[in-house]
């Protein structure tokens, strides 16, 4: 049985555990989710169980089938470019709004990447685009720009590239206030993606 260790709700704790499993390859595509094995393992009824599997269907983790119940979906990676054009618009507001902010809560970890001083995919802390976020100082932005990124890393796997210079621009443009570079540094970054991945279609 999962103990809860917080104060996500029964339906939260049991959505989030899932979703990682998923995103994790422990639940693979087509692995059938049976509620009461689930509402055993958390140790709840079967109501917040059916409540995560409705909150994972949404967001197209899950796939309900009448009589059958509920599986694991299958990925889709056709809907991958989709998917990376949504991010890109997200995070060139996220860094938009961080420059008005001049790296807002992030502006100290944010100035160590503009001057190299700190390790673009900090093994011990948030990313770069994560400190991009936290930068820009907008809970629905975030809110958002996690869903996309959950489903591009369920589609695509780990696509983010190293790119340390790109990174040290944008981050120099968010400290300095650059509204409009900064998000054109972070378009034209972000599109790399989208070429590696029409690349490979």
């Amino acid at each position: 049985m999962a103990q809860r260790t917080d104060d996500r709700s029964p339906k939260d704790l049991i959505a989030e555990t899932l979703r990682e499993e998923i995103l994790g390859g422990g639940l693979p595509a087509g692995q059938r989710l049976i509620e009461e094995s689930i509402a055993r393992r958390f140790g709840v009824s079967r109501v917040p169980v059916r409540e995560a599997l409705a909150q994972l269907e949404s967001e197209g983790f899950v796939l309900t089938v009448r009589y059958r119940g509920a599986t694991v979906a299958q990925a889709p990676r056709t809907d991958g470019l989709g998917l990376l054009q949504v991010r890109r618009g997200l995070e060139v507001l996220a860094a938009q709004l961080a420059a008005e902010r001049r790296g807002g809560a992030s502006v100290d970890e944010l100035a160590a990447v503009a001057r190299s001083e700190r390790p673009v995919r900090a093994s011990d802390g948030p990313s770069f685009h994560e400190l991009v976020v936290t930068g820009a100082g907008n809970s629905q932005l975030a809110t958002m720009l996690a869903d996309v990124n959950r489903r591009v890393a369920w589609a695509l796997g780990d696509d983010r590239h190293g790119a340390t210079l790109d990174h040290m621009a944008i981050a120099h443009a968010i400290v300095s206030g650059a509204v409009v570079q900064a998000g054109f540094l972070m378009e034209e970054h972000l599109r790399k993606d989208e070429e590696r991945f029409a690349e490979q279609e």
